[in-house]
């Protein structure tokens, strides 16, 4: 087994090479944010931290125009040991977090980002940048993630295009680090609702994956198409009677019906029907498809749970497979790992909460995105660090055991670690700070404003398509 500080100390080193413009200040930066005592509450704060050795000067030009091989960092993150189940199998969560700026008239490429209300139904649309993230999950209760790439969704994008690129992406670079090899468990890739997932099943059909994904309860999909018996006359049926998922008159016997005893949940009851599929239309992503449109089997899970936390009559979820003749083990294998996806929120919350990720007004997207691929290296290096973190709780917080440390807490005790690593950074240079605007004088050069949304809209029928097109 490799020396957690070996391994640390070499990440730190891979680090600093994808640094290809203002490194020494992006590196510093980067540490700033692992050794501020307490939440990152502003960017320029960050300047006063004794890490950062250079002026709040050279931390916004290095946002602004430093650079970073994120090509380079994408496979250095990808040859990192990542966490597995039981059997082995890797699982993958990909979910969007929303960078909000309501005010920022001047950043380009936002885009109205969903976000829900205290109350139901108070879910509001804020103008923000929306970045899709791909993590890799542990088994059992925690808030550790190992976070694999991040992209943002512009203007011009199709939302499951672009995750359909980025998992591409995710697992090849996983094959070709030898995380996987023919013979291992396919690998699960859990979404929740949002997701057009038997689109991302069609589209990754030629990677060993698996999708999982939540799907809402007032879907109707399609039971396999009956046999044709002889002598029957008139074109064979593609599909087979409809499944409500509103409706249970319209549900035939369950393959599998699972009962699972839990400690947070009470008792889970999970029931599974193979080989179900939607019936797909010439419509939105499907418009452009050349010849027939598929038939996309699943399994289909219906997961009903006694209560939830301040919820004691919760509603069943719907959960949608791509693999078909599952077994029983398989299907509580998969509500569970769905159940891990969650673990994604606590990283989100300590990116926003805790690192700051949220906190700069930043304007232009390319230092956005320079900020949040800082913000994935700190949290591997927390993750790399876990194992030689000490407990500095705090004395009303009850102790932990060594590997039940939060990343909040391993980052209290990184400013000891970080002195006995490597530290590639050289020293700062001596200079002068310039002399700005002369006093008096007005901006010539206003900042260009930028309207929010989609800028290219998607025909959502064919007959829409002729209509715009003739």
């Amino acid at each position: 087994m490799a020396d957690p500080a070996a391994v640390l100390a070499a990440f730190r080193q891979g680090f600093y090479r994808c640094l290809t413009g203002r490194a020494d200040a992006l590196f510093e930066l980067t540490d700033a944010v692992l050794c501020a005592d307490g939440p990152v509450t502003s960017l320029v704060g960050l300047s006063l931290a004794a890490e950062h050795r250079r002026g709040h000067g050279a931390l916004y030009d290095g946002l602004n125009n430093g650079c970073i091989d994120l090509a380079r960092l994408r496979t250095t993150l990808g040859r990192l040991a990542l966490p597995r189940t039981a059997d082995g199998r890797i699982v993958l969560a990909v979910d969007v977090s929303n960078w909000l700026r309501p005010d920022a008239s001047t950043s380009a490429d936002r885009l109205f980002c969903h976000v829900y209300g205290r109350a139901k139904g108070q879910a509001q649309m804020i103008p923000g940048w929306p970045y899709s993230f791909v993590a890799a999950l542990e088994s059992g209760r925690t808030s550790w993630t190992a976070i694999l790439d991040a992209q943002r969704l512009g203007p011009t994008d199709d939302a499951t295009a672009v995750t359909a690129a980025q998992l591409c992406d995710v697992v090849n670079r996983l094959i070709e680090a030898g995380h996987w090899r023919d013979g291992d468990p396919e690998i699960l890739i859990v979404a929740d609702a949002g997701y057009d997932i038997t689109r991302l099943a069609f589209v990754l059909a030629d990677l060993p994956v698996h999708l999982l994904g939540r799907i809402r309860s007032d879907r109707v999909l399609r039971l396999p198409k009956p046999l044709r018996l002889p002598g029957t006359n008139g074109r064979p049926a593609k599909h087979g009677p409809e499944f409500r998922l509103d409706e249970p008159d319209s549900w035939p016997a369950p393959q599998h019906h699972t009962t699972t005893e839990t400690t947070r949940y009470g008792t889970a009851r999970a029931c599974s029907w193979d080989r179900l599929h939607p019936r797909l239309t010439r419509r939105t992503c499907w418009i452009d498809h050349d010849g027939d449109l598929p038939v996309i089997e699943g399994t289909l899970i219906r997961l009903q749970v006694d209560h939830l936390p301040g919820d004691r009559d919760p509603k069943p979820v719907w959960l949608w497979c791509s693999a078909v003749s599952a077994t029983a083990t398989d299907v509580d294998r998969w509500w569970q790992s769905f159940l891990r996806r969650f673990d994604l929120e606590h990283t989100f919350r300590l990116f926003k909460q805790t690192l700051g990720w949220a906190r700069p007004k930043i304007r232009t997207p390319e230092a956005a995105d320079r900020w949040t691929w800082l913000i994935i290296t700190a949290h591997t290096q927390l993750r790399l660090a876990r194992p030689l973190a000490a407990d500095l709780r705090r004395p009303w917080e009850r102790p932990a055991a060594p590997d039940r440390l939060t990343p909040a807490r391993v980052r209290r005790g990184f400013r000891n670690l970080r002195a006995k690593s490597a530290q590639p950074a050289g020293a700062p240079k001596p200079g002068r700070p310039g002399p700005g605007r002369p006093p008096g004088s007005r901006n010539r050069r206003p900042a260009a404003r930028h309207d929010v949304g989609k800028t290219v809209k998607r025909d959502l029928s064919i007959t829409a398509r002729k209509q715009r097109a003739g």
